[in-house]
């Protein structure tokens, strides 16, 4: 059975850094240490853990941030280790995240994900029914990641508004239906996302959309192609 709960023994904390080796093959420049996450769990952010028995088999990092006078958090790291992937982990995990802000009376998380990956993309959009207004090139610069294939990471900034009509019907397993001047942009082909060219030439398309008022709201995939769903804001 699949627990959920606040990390804080350091002996958790130190299973958490040696899970990011696990999940994303960082090394020791990109990894968060045992003293960031003591700050996360005690002062300044949320740390979760999922443990299957008594073994830590995933995290959930975040830090408290603020937009005006609106308290926030700022989700940066949830990752399940490999041989538990697929199984809904990930998921938990987000609604733990959603569940705790909320007791705490925050209203209001966002993270940022790689664009060119479709399984992250449906996850947060059509799962969890979060949206994205900003593209942010090369956010954390080329990293150790095998996962980010040696590419500047760039990300969407996704905005999951806790308790809106969006995020409450989407998480009932009924997501908003899209209107019908809904424009479509496609993903390119993830065997080719190693291609610098293509990403700057995905890169420009999709900021152009969203600085002329395009949220993305939506995913859609067909036989070999998937689309992020874009509408004005």
């Amino acid at each position: 059975m699949i627990n959920i709960q606040p990390l804080a023994d350091l002996k958790h904390l130190d299973e958490a850094v040696a899970l990011q080796r696990t999940i994303w093959g960082y090394s020791d420049l990109d990894l968060e240490s045992r003293a960031l996450l003591v700050i996360a769990s005690q002062f300044a952010g949320q740390l979760l853990g999922a443990f299957d028995g008594g073994k830590l088999i995933g995290i959930a990092l975040a830090f408290c941030t603020a937009s005006g006078n609106e308290l926030r958090l700022h989700s940066h790291r949830v990752g399940v280790l490999p041989d538990h992937q697929n199984h809904g982990i990930g998921r938990m995990l987000k609604l733990a995240q959603r569940q705790d802000a909320l007791v705490r009376g925050i209203k209001f998380i966002q993270w940022t994900f790689d664009p060119l990956l479709p399984r992250n993309a449906y996850f947060n959009l059509e799962k969890l029914g979060g949206i994205a207004r900003r593209y942010i090139p090369n956010l954390y610069g080329i990293t150790s990641s095998p996962l980010h294939g040696g590419l500047p990471t760039d990300r969407l900034l996704l905005e999951w508004d806790l308790e809106s009509p969006r995020v409450l019907k989407t998480l009932s397993g009924n997501k908003p239906t899209p209107s019908a001047e809904a424009i479509r942009i496609a993903i390119p082909d993830f065997s080719l996302r190693k291609d610098p060219e293509l990403q700057l030439e995905f890169r420009n398309h999709l900021v152009e959309k969203l600085s002329s008022g395009y949220a993305i709201t939506g995913f859609e995939k067909s036989l070999d192609r998937a689309y992020y769903l874009l509408e004005k804001s």
